[in-house]
């Protein structure tokens, strides 16, 4: 019989929260340059809710045809997602941000060089490859390059900046607003998708943005997972814990799970079957909510609701846009602090509110139905924002133990795009079908049911290093397979003290 000390909030094994960590201005770099991917991810889908119109009036084509032009690009970037764990995991974490650039400056210079459909949707096929790359690597990447403490501050960057790229690309009709040709317009506005590529790919060949740690720990590399460690963590922070916990983490997966190859996925034990439907179900829960749905279709809703000027859609879209991007930078605040469920549990609660506004409000079209209608958008982007929007790709890059992370990440990415696909390419025919008001009302049940959900499969996860997390969904579902090779690993470990000098609390917890 042996026992093992409970899970717990620290940066390892050994720290209980008695030292204080601050962020170094490394990590912020490299989050930064991260996120930058991100707020291209966020162009395209801002700049094709300007765009989706003017190619459909340029090049002639249908309602049907738009909305798979539109759609399609979730599609792709499914498929994107599931290729994106091959290239991280036998090439790095820094090369896979290179095969996403290169996807987005392929496909924006194919569409740009477009005269008709197919060409159109091959250059759509590269960018949704792109999207689907950079979605997986983006919030994994951060996460593994920042203390546990900041985790959910930092991943939100992402959500963030891929926020500010929508705003932009909702920026770009009025930016555009003096360009007459419609054809000219939305070339230009897919011309300006290419720039931040291009930077991502001078950061990474420039040597700015360094190797994830943890992957350079699971190739054996530790001298270099070391020292990328040492910049992460503040002067005088003993990494040689982390690294351990990195090690044994490796050691503890493989022997529950005897290989991490896709059986671990497909045929998975109780610890790691809660991590995926947590990680994967929090994923496609961000779609079922009508996200994509309502985003790509914005202008159409705004018109709807009763604007027609196009100047005033313009300006209307970016406000809902400042919106968004507002209340994320306030989630990423409270994820740390209040922690990923109470946000989550708001959100879903929140959205399924401002959804029955607008349901009502599109319903009734009384002289009061434009206010309501906006307002009721706002608020479904505002608490989306503050909790769905970047949790759903919080609680996948920090759920999942490292020996799965690059293979479960590629599916939660890829149900994601999945999921978004078939919101997105259905949105406009729903609406046609049920009205607006009932589409909206649709939704609005949707958003309680995802609650449920989520309630009952999501776990606390704040403060918890990711090393730490197959033992806490192996506490959380009793899975001995996982808890026996981490008894193992605890026989082998020298005694340690915490951070302070002082020894641990006595073990107490899970009995084997």
């Amino acid at each position: 019989m042996s026992t093992l000390q409970k899970t717990h909030e620290g940066e390892h094994h050994g720290d209980f929260g008695n030292v204080a960590i601050k962020m170094t201005r490394a990590t912020y770099v490299y989050a930064l340059c991260a996120s930058l991917n991100s707020c291209n991810l966020g162009y395209d889908i801002g700049v094709s809710t300007n765009a989706g119109r003017l190619v459909q009036d340029d090049l002639g084509l249908s309602r049907i045809q738009r909305e798979l032009f539109l759609g399609s690009l979730n599609l792709w970037a499914a498929i994107g997602g599931l290729l994106a764990h091959f290239i991280s995991d036998r090439w790095g974490r820094r090369r896979t941000f290179v095969v996403a650039a290169v996807g987005f400056i392929l496909g924006n210079i194919i569409m740009i060089l477009s005269q008709g459909y197919t060409l159109l949707m091959i250059g759509r096929f590269f960018v949704g490859l792109g999207i689907g790359v950079g979605l997986a690597i983006d919030p994994m990447y951060i996460a593994e390059v920042t203390p546990a403490k900041y985790r959910g501050e930092m991943v939100t960057w992402a959500e963030i900046f891929s926020n500010i790229g929508i705003v932009f690309g909702f920026a770009t009709g009025l930016i555009l607003s003096g360009v007459e040709d419609d054809g000219t317009k939305w070339r230009i506005m897919f011309l300006m998708g290419c720039f931040l590529p291009v930077v991502m790919i001078l950061l990474v060949s420039c040597g700015v943005m360094p190797e994830s740690p943890r992957w350079l720990v699971a190739k054996g590399r530790n001298e270099e997972g070391r020292e990328i460690l040492q910049r992460i963590y503040p002067a005088g922070f003993n990494v040689e814990p982390v690294l351990q916990d990195i090690e044994e983490s490796i050691d503890r997966d493989s022997a529950a799970e005897n290989g991490v190859g896709w059986s671990v996925i497909f045929h998975p034990s109780p610890a790691f079957r809660r991590m995926l439907l947590a990680g994967c179900g929090t994923a496609v829960a961000q779609q079922f909510c009508g996200i994509d749905g309502i985003q790509y279709y914005l202008l159409d809703l705004i018109e709807e609701s009763g604007i027609e000027s196009d100047e005033k859609q313009s300006l209307v879209l970016v406000l809902l846009g400042m919106i968004k991007l507002i209340f994320i930078v306030v989630g990423g605040k409270l994820f740390d602090k209040r922690g990923r469920r109470p946000l989550l549990f708001a959100s879903q609660l929140g959205m399924s509110g401002s959804l029955v506004i607008v349901g009502v409000a599109l319903l009734i079209h009384s002289g009061l139905s434009t206010g309501a209608t906006i307002t009721g958008l706002a608020l479904y982007l505002a608490f989306f924002s503050i909790g769905m929007g970047p949790g759903a790709w919080l609680i996948p890059s920090e759920v999942f133990s490292l020996s799965i992370r690059a293979k479960a990440m590629s599916v939660a990415t890829f149900l994601n795009r999945g999921s978004a696909t078939l919101v997105a390419c259905t949105s406009l025919s729903m609406a046609n079908a049920i009205g607006y008001s009932g589409y909206f009302l649709l939704l609005a049940l949707s958003c309680i049911v995802l609650f449920v959900f989520l309630y009952k499969f999501v776990p606390e996860t704040k403060g918890r290093s990711l090393e730490d997390m197959s033992i806490y969904f192996a506490e959380l579902t009793g899975d001995h397979s996982v808890l026996e090779a981490e008894a193992e690993l605890v026989k082998r470990r020298p005694q340690e003290t915490k951070e302070d000098g002082t020894p641990p609390p006595p073990p107490a917890g899970e009995v084997l």
